[in-house]
């Protein structure tokens, strides 16, 4: 029998993301609950990148089944089910002594239903349709709200006078709050991640659009001249274009630098 996990390892272009890592530095687990085969392979895929290893059952019995084998470390889990509803899956895991955070995934968007997972012991719920960048974040949170991963100073990145707070989802320049969207985070977190390394237009489309858009390079050349207004208007340049290249993150020269410069 094949095993149900999905490689944790990075595939070209990723390797440099910090995979989640439980405290023993072993790969965090996670179960994908969906019968749709797309949709589930996408959130495997997205789970993946993050450095975890994934398995993925498309109804409730085989979920259960997996999760006794495999102990997850976080469950993904779609309501609407062939076999039984994730409501019930989730009420057997608990009977069975599991407590690891749980997301509900649904195309319901009523209140009492949002109510009726969190009753029976859910974590998170996000409502169909969603991006996959969001529920990774919000894997991300549960995991560590839980205490299943390691946090890696505290989850702040600081480049220069740029600080952003993983988390939290926060972003400040010179101690100044900056609101980004989801996307514009994502990507000067890519940049972040990666300061003084010169990103392709590909490279960028592969880490924050891989699975919500096409692959137009229009788009990165949008996204980068919105995160520039935001981060860089009325101050010191940090992302940097290298025509027919890329782009670069690099910290801002502190006002000693310049001087001694002039």
């Amino acid at each position: 029998m094949s095993s149900p996990f999905v490689s944790p390892s990075a595939p070209a272009g990723r390797a440099d993301l910090p995979p989640l890592t439980r405290p023993d530095g072993s790969s965090v687990r996670a179960l994908v609950v969906d019968d749709e085969l797309n949709l589930a392979e996408l959130l495997t895929s997205a789970l993946r990148l993050e450095g975890m290893e994934v398995a993925a059952a498309p109804d409730g019995g085989s979920a259960l089944r997996l999760a006794r084998e495999m102990v997850p470390d976080l469950v993904v889990l779609d309501v609407m089910l062939p076999d039984m509803d994730g409501f019930t899956v989730l009420r057997r895991l608990r009977a069975q002594g599991a407590r690891m955070p749980v997301l509900f995934l649904t195309a319901r968007d009523a209140v009492e239903d949002r109510v009726a997972g969190l009753t029976v012991g859910g974590d998170d719920y996000v409502t169909k349709p969603f991006s996959l960048e969001e529920v990774v974040a919000r894997a991300r949170g549960l995991l560590r709200r839980a205490g299943a991963v390691t946090r890696s100073e505290d989850g702040v990145l600081v480049v220069g006078d740029l600080e952003l707070d993983e988390d939290a989802h926060e972003v400040r320049r010179a101690g100044e709050d900056i609101h980004l969207t989801v996307t514009e985070f994502e990507l000067l977190r890519f940049f972040m991640r990666n300061p003084r390394r010169v990103l392709s237009k590909a490279q960028i489309l592969d880490r924050v659009w891989n699975y919500d858009f096409g692959g137009q390079s229009s788009i990165v050349e949008l996204y980068v001249s919105y995160l520039r207004r935001k981060i860089d208007k009325g101050r010191e340049p940090t992302i940097h274009t290298l025509r027919g290249v890329g782009y670069v993150l690099k910290p801002a020269a502190s006002t000693t630098e310049r001087g001694a410069r002039a």
